[in-house]
């Protein structure tokens, strides 16, 4: 028996069910109006949601990463690039070209593109000259002695005053270039001709530097389209460039291109999914008004949800986009189960209002621990620190209590409506009644199993669960966690053309400064101790183990002991400028060192003075230099490997100064590594909460202690299974099908709670049998979990990989809680049954001790 306060609950919820029942029959129409009302309200705010795709918004506002790349764009601004790559077969032609190019994109104006470049020309002509600044003071003087040593020993060899025959060595040019440090690698050596040209001479790349910040759509777009029509009119300035190939690639244009695909793909996965969804409810019901009462409910459920969605969160990220095929796949069981009783009702000789009076009845119980249990799991997503579960927690666990209200305040009047127009029990086509009649076909099947082996169906169907509950402790310990972001991106498909663009541009132009993380200190004097940290934590690692390759800011290109250095160079100047006219340096030698000579002018310059090409990355958008840091990945390594992104990103997270002062560092590779550890983290705590409620909401849903065990058991078998499954496949546990794993419980309880359900009523009156629920109810229980399975499926067409991989883990949890619900459950208690019954009427079967269907209960509860 129940316990009085929770049987006086479900009384007065009966009676509010039953004056709920009047008003529809008495007022249908009413009823709709007012749900148009609502949906259409709940569809004007859901057309306002916008969508970002920018991964910093999977995380908290209030994480430091995130705080510190906010503080990090105030103080950089926008920066975006569009890379313009230009293919031929002529070297000559390609440059001539870029440098048109540069010359028509500095013309949009710094509304749009700020600068435009075709190599390091101008960072050249102004580094070159002053390369004897960055040599040692030592190795200058030394130069310096030489020169003059070699230089007295000639004028004596002329005046004949040498009283030393040994000569001075001569000074080459080689001697001078090591002198200067010019023998070693420079990133300026990848442009030994100043152009960003890759070295078989068939590309050269255009840099434009835009204004257009990281998700501001509409100015990417124009400023897009505003470069398209300058290169378009630079190509027409000579029949030269006829034949050059022109391609788009860089920051602005792939996030473009990305948006559009991702834009794109949510549409056609969502459009997919409720497809599927309807079509197999109009397949199960072979009724086209049945199919319009559901799309509507569903309709107004799914308006209600995103509606919603708008209101408290205001936007939709690439993890929550793709919840309309999810919500409408789940949202629509609890319909299905109400029409299922309906129309079973009408099938056995009511009429329609007292059918809908005992739809309301029989159904709300089950299904509103069903909602209940769904929502439960979906906001268990809540207690995450990765904002993208909380939205997802609060859109799905929305979703299904909205769409269950939907299914009882608005199904039952549509279904009386359209009975009054054109009831229900009216002759239908031969197609419809031939398959209708054959609705529950599948239900049949799974009963005829049940009856044939009860024990081997239990018994493997344990087993399995045991192994997999076994196989759990392994599988954690192995570190199930996908480390390969290349696993997690979208396919190439139509931007594949975009992405060999990219990656010819990376290639030429290289990832030195592209892809190194920022860090913004608050001060020049800072720079210096930030740097000497850093290299010593560099300097530490094991070799093969550097978290990075270096270190940059301004100050690398502003020597130190400047005015030490200018009156040495000077006169190192005046002895070779003697000296070549004296014809002691020759014409090859003079060549090789003649750029490098410093000017007359030569004076000591500080970061201000340095060219924009070169000071650009550490220029903040007040125009303050040098306080930006740039941290250069190690070479060889890749980002989208997380294992070393998460090391990466711990040797700059967090830096202590000998000042004592800390600074914190962003970017990419930090906020990548934040999002893996809050889902390592926080996986066990959703999914223990999850399992609690679910627990909690199946506990106070049935009177018999008995039953919620069945209920139960028949969850943990399916559970077992999806382990298993997941072992046996490899699967690895990422950012987005995490999630799968805590909304199986609340998802893949229904469809115990629904056969245990209506175990239950039928034995209160008078029909024993778990055979006879399976004919009559399981129908109804395998369309809820292949509408939900079909709204999984639909995620297996996105482009991303990552989405695909929730797909195909939340289909393996409910097809493992299906049939656990279905087989393993009815075949259990078909067992108990038969142990229940004497040998001569077990050996004589089920079909003695378990009557045979009325066909009043043809359907589901």
């Amino acid at each position: 028996m129940l316990p009085p306060m929770r049987r006086a609950l479900s009384n007065r919820l009966s009676q509010a069910f039953a004056r709920l029942a009047s008003w529809q029959i008495k007022a249908p129409w009413s009823v709709i109006a007012i749900g148009a009302v609502f949906g259409l309200v709940g569809l004007i705010f859901a057309s306002r949601l916008e969508l970002r795709t920018r991964f910093d918004q999977l995380l908290p506002d209030h994480q430091p990463s995130v705080v510190e790349l906010r503080r990090l764009g105030e103080r950089v601004g926008a920066q975006s690039k569009v890379f313009v790559v230009l293919e031929g077969s002529e070297r000559e032609v390609l440059r001539s070209m870029g440098d048109d190019l540069v010359i028509a994109m500095r013309g949009i104006g710094p509304a749009w593109v700020t600068d435009a470049e075709d190599g390091v020309q101008a960072a050249r002509s102004f580094l070159e000259p002053r390369a004897g600044l960055f040599a040692n003071v030592g190795d200058l003087e030394k130069l310096r002695d030489d020169l003059e040593a070699r230089w007295q020993w000639e004028v004596g060899e002329e005046t004949g005053t040498n009283l030393d025959d040994a000569a001075p060595p001569a000074v080459t040019a080689a001697d001078i270039r090591k002198r200067f440090g010019l023998d070693r690698p420079s990133p300026a050596d990848r442009y030994p001709d100043g152009y960003y040209q890759s070295k078989d001479g068939h590309a050269v790349v255009v840099v434009a530097h835009c204004t257009a910040a990281p998700g501001d759509l509409g100015k990417a777009r124009e400023t897009l389209e505003r470069v398209r029509l300058a290169v378009g009119r630079a190509s027409q300035a000579s029949p030269r460039y006829s034949a050059v190939r022109v391609g788009f690639a860089g920051d602005l244009v792939t996030g473009l291109a990305e948006y559009g695909a991702v834009r794109s793909d949510l549409l056609g996965v969502g459009a997919l999914g409720v497809t599927l969804v309807l079509a197999v409810v109009l397949l199960f019901f072979m009724r086209l008004r049945a199919l319009a009462a559901m799309g509507i409910t569903m309709a107004a459920g799914l308006s209600a949800t995103f509606g919603a969605t708008q209101l408290v969160i205001g936007h939709l990220n690439v993890a929550t986009g793709f919840l309309v095929s999810i919500v409408a796949g789940n949202g629509i069981n609890f319909g299905i189960i109400y029409m299922a009783r309906y129309f079973e009702e009408r099938r056995a000789g009511q009429t329609a209002p007292q059918s809908l009076v005992i739809a309301h009845e029989t159904t709300w119980p089950s299904t509103l621990t069903a909602a209940v249990a769904a929502a439960a799991a979906y906001g268990s997503l809540g207690i995450t620190d990765f904002r993208a579960f909380k939205h997802f927690a609060f859109i799905g666990g929305f979703g299904m209590m909205a769409c269950w209200v939907a299914t009882y305040a608005l199904l039952p009047a549509v279904l009386i409506a359209i009975d009054r127009i054109r009831p229900f029990e009216a002759a239908t086509g031969r197609l419809f009644g031939f398959l209708r009649a054959r609705g529950t076909l599948y239900a049949s099947l799974f009963a005829a199993a049940v009856v044939r082996a009860p024990r081997a169906i239990a018994s493997v169907g344990i087993a399995l669960a045991v192994v997999g509950a076994a196989l759990l402790v392994p599988y954690v310990r192995s570190d199930p966690m996908e480390y390969d972001m290349r696993r997690l991106q979208n396919d190439l498909g139509q931007s594949a053309e975009m992405y060999r663009i990219s990656h010819l541009a990376a290639k030429i132009l290289g990832a030195d400064v592209d892809g190194a993380m920022v860090v913004a200190l608050d001060s020049v004097s800072q720079v210096k101790e930030f740097v000497s940290v850093l290299d010593a934590r560099r300097a530490a690692a094991l070799p093969g183990e550097k978290p990075f390759e270096a270190v940059h800011s301004a100050l690398d290109f502003v020597p130190p002991s400047q005015p030490e250095k200018v009156p040495v160079l000077l006169a190192i100047r005046d002895r070779l400028m003697r000296a070549r006219e004296r014809g002691s340096i020759d014409d090859a030698d003079w060549q090789d060192i003649e750029n490098n000579l410093p000017p007359t002018d030569l004076r000591p310059f500080d970061v201000d003075d340095l060219p924009a090409d070169v000071a650009r990355p550490f220029t903040e958008k007040n125009g303050i230099r040098g306080r930006l840091v740039l941290i250069e990945p190690t070479a060889g390594k890749s980002d989208s490997d997380l294992h070393y992104l998460l090391k990466w990103a711990e040797s700059f997270r967090e830096t202590r100064l000998p000042s004592g002062e800390v600074v914190y560092g962003s970017g990419r590779a930090v906020i990548f590594a934040d999002m893996l550890q809050a889902v390592e983290k926080d996986i066990p705590h959703s999914i223990v909460l999850s399992l609690g409620l679910t627990i909690l909401a199946v506990l106070i849903t049935f009177r018999r202690g008995a039953s919620a065990a069945a209920v139960l058991g028949s969850l943990g078998v399916g559970v077992g299974w999806v382990i298993f499954a997941m072992v046996a496949t490899h699967t690895k546990i990422h950012f987005f099908n995490f999630v799968a794993l805590p909304i199986t419980f609340g998802i893949g309880v229904d469809y115990a709670v629904n056969v245990v359900q209506r175990y239950e009523i039928d034995e209160a009156e008078g029909r024993r049998g778990i055979v006879h629920v399976l004919r009559s109810t399981g129908g109804a229980v395998v369309l809820c979990s292949l509408t939900t399975i079909l709204g999984y499926l639909a995620l297996l067409t996105s482009i991303n990989q990552a989405i695909r991989g929730l797909g195909m883990l939340a289909v393996l949890g409910e097809v493992g809680c299906l049939l656990a619900a279905v087989l393993v459950l009815p075949a259990a208690l078909v067992w108990r049954e038969r142990a229940r019954l004497s040998p001569a009427a077990a050996t004589m079967g089920s079909e003695i001790a378990l009557p045979a269907p009325s066909q009043r209960h043809l359907g589901s509860h």
